[in-house]
């Protein structure tokens, strides 16, 4: 019995033992899926020593777990797709602070050159107060000269002893009298006469050593109240300074980083849409389409091309139709009855004689159908656009000459809507040049943008109720060139916005002449750091000006011969406030040769006077002039721009079609 009892233990021992050993090696996982999960990507992690012998077949093992754990494929691209109208919303956003390229973002101001701004500005205030009287207060003056090292009535031999002053030898101190120099009452008074001059000359030097001591004391105090001064006001201006270009780094890197944002998302938005696009090309699904006997036949659902199967439709009789299942897209499919299949039904019906004479009979029904609906384009949309280039190259030219290259482009756009009472004209134009003449450096030659949109409603024939809004500024840096450090100016600096309230005169398509008498004139300087507002009439501590006036717009185009077009743009400004002394007014033409269908020739002369635009005026040696305190002259010029261009265009011009219900009279 002991031994029976023995060898029982001793094998449910061997059996745990066996079980341990089996399931050591196996994670302890509840879960099927997590378990089959974990025992794959043991042996497919990086670092196994295990390898398998198709990398096809690892990937496509990384690919089904990928598969398992997060999403479905189907779901994914699902979603992604719901987004396609949701694409103005940012998926990735970036804070400004950790934009890495700040340093060349245009109007962003670098530490080194605020630092230069801030000792220009402690510079400036020590000149202003080295030259001025200061007053200091009079409770200071007097607490520096009663600690003031003042030598009392009474002690003025200390400085003689101090070697600061020196006595005559004829009033020097005696230790002892000699006997010889008192043989009379005369000697003796004489040696009294001797201290007493003794004692005012010593009065009198401790007198001027006290008034040496006080002025000294009275500049010391003036020269630090001085200095307190500049400090101050120094650490005033530098504060005002540091907080506005925080504030105009901020506005800076806000912009150019939500610009940067709007790229990249508008990249990754793309991108998706290529990959999802991708991925519905690439994924396929086979589908096996069974009868009624279980006849299978296999159909490949796929985005990437068409592919047909045979299925035979069985009944109960056995009775057979052949069907062909073709796939549209990867999910779904079309079913077809194959050509030749008919049916025949019976059933009873009613057999009526029918006299087909009476479909000859005229009928007069229809004549006077009239059309209820008419095809009208309210919208036209179009623009233009050309590009010119020249290039020039001397090398050993005995002529002499520079090398130059130059680019201009130019954009224009409009969208129009006219109706029977309403006008809607919107148009935008933008223009940049650059040249790069010989070793100078690549310099702007042209940079323009301008938005504008009038709103008009009939008034009778010929004339509109109209409203006009009008932009205008430019993209990039203007400079003096060669000067490239300073510029004079920038984006929207200055900007000009223009509100206007009249009449507009439409004899045809080619004239518009609009006269508005309610005119709001708004220029303004984005920049005041980099650009000299004053330049634009903006005056100090502002940096915006508003003008009430009357302004015209003149606008005719003109086709003189077949592919040659004239169009002139005349516009006048007169400030209420000063009708006689302010003026504005830009006069530009335009003439196009459009040789073949994408090559023209462009022709334009811009005319500007604005009495607000201050130039530096010159002698005849092309030195400034100055007025009678020394300051440059300056004053308003007429400026004038023209160019030539030949070079690639491209027009477009669509109208967009609606219809509309004639109703009968």
């Amino acid at each position: 019995m002991r031994g029976k009892l023995i060898i029982t233990v001793t094998l449910l021992v061997l059996a745990l033992s066996a079980v341990y050993a089996q399931t050591g090696d196996k994670p302890a996982y509840t879960d099927s899926l997590n378990y089959n999960l974990q025992l794959i990507k043991r042996y497919i992690s990086h670092g196994s020593k295990w390898h398998f012998t198709d990398p096809l077949a690892e990937r496509r093992l990384a690919g089904l777990i990928d598969f398992i754990e997060n999403e479905p494929i189907d779901t994914i691209l699902n979603h992604f797709s719901r987004l396609r109208g949701e694409e103005t919303t940012p998926m990735i956003v970036r804070k400004p602070q950790d934009a890495p390229d700040s340093l060349r973002v245009a109007g962003y101001i670098p530490l080194r050159m605020l630092n230069r701004q801030l000792e220009a500005i402690e510079e400036e205030v020590k000149k202003e107060y080295e030259g001025r009287p200061v007053t200091v207060p009079e409770e200071l003056m007097q607490e520096a000269e009663e600690n003031a090292q003042l030598i009392p009535p009474g002690e003025g031999m200390q400085l003689i002893t101090e070697g600061i002053y020196t006595l005559p030898d004829s009033l020097k101190v005696l230790d002892a009298i000699p006997e010889e120099m008192v043989q009379s009452p005369q000697d003796f008074r004489r040696i009294l006469r001797l201290d007493n001059d003794r004692s005012r000359l010593v009065e009198q030097m401790r007198i001027h050593y006290n008034d040496s001591v006080l002025s000294e004391v009275r500049n010391n105090r003036i020269a630090e109240y001085r200095r307190q001064l500049i400090e101050e006001r120094a650490n005033l201006l530098k504060s005002q300074r540091i907080t506005t270009v925080k504030r105009n780094n901020e506005q800076v890197m806000n912009f150019h980083n939500k610009l940067v944002i709007d790229a990249v998302n508008d990249s990754i938005y793309q991108s998706i849409r290529w990959l999802t696009g991708f991925a519905n090309l690439v994924d396929n699904t086979t589908v096996n389409l069974m009868n009624l006997t279980y006849a299978s036949s296999p159909l490949v659902l796929s985005n990437a091309g068409k592919y047909f199967t045979r299925v035979w439709l069985k009944n109960q009789q056995n009775d057979s139709l052949s069907v062909l299942v073709q796939n549209i897209d990867r999910r779904s499919m079309q079913l077809v009855i194959e050509d030749g299949v008919t049916f025949s039904r019976f059933r009873q019906q009613a057999v009526k004689d029918f006299d087909f004479t009476t479909l000859n009979k005229p009928s007069t029904n229809l004549d006077k159908v009239s059309k209820r609906y008419q095809a009208y384009t309210p919208w036209s949309i179009g623009g233009n656009g050309n590009t010119g280039f020249t290039q020039t190259y001397l090398s050993n030219w005995k002529k002499g000459g520079k090398s130059a290259l130059s680019i201009l482009i130019v954009a224009r756009g409009f969208a129009n809507y006219s109706s029977d009472k309403v006008k809607w004209e919107n148009s935008g134009e933008i223009r940049n040049g650059w040249i790069n003449p010989g070793q100078e450096g690549i310099q702007k030659n042209d940079d323009k943008f301008g938005l504008t949109s009038r709103l008009g409603f009939s008034a009778g024939k010929k004339w509109y109720y109209s409203t006009e809004v009008d932009l205008e500024s430019q993209f990039f840096y203007g400079y003096k060139y060669p000067n490239r450090d300073n510029p004079i100016s920038g984006f929207l600096a200055p900007g000009r916005f223009l509100f206007k309230i009249g009449m507009d005169y439409k004899p045809n398509k080619d004239l518009s002449l609009f006269i508005s008498p309610l005119t709001s004139k708004l220029v303004f300087v984005n920049d005041t750091l980099k650009i000299d507002k004053s330049n634009f009439g903006i005056t100090p501590g502002k940096s915006s000006y508003w003008e009430p006036g009357l302004n015209t717009d003149l606008k005719f185009k003109k086709d003189l011969f077949p592919n040659v077009t004239f169009e002139t743009k005349f516009r006048m400004f007169v400030n209420y406030l000063a009708p006689f002394k302010q003026l504005d007014v830009d006069w530009e033409n335009l003439l196009n040769m459009q040789l073949t269908d994408h090559i023209s020739i462009n022709m334009m002369a811009h005319s500007i006077y604005d009495s607000k635009i201050l130039f530096e005026k010159t002698d005849k040696e092309g030195n400034p002039v100055l007025d009678s305190q020394g300051n440059k002259v300056r004053g308003p010029k007429l400026q004038f721009k023209e160019f030539i261009t030949v070079g690639f265009s491209y027009k477009i011009n669509r109208r967009v079609l609606r219809a509309r219900e004639i109703f009968p009279d």
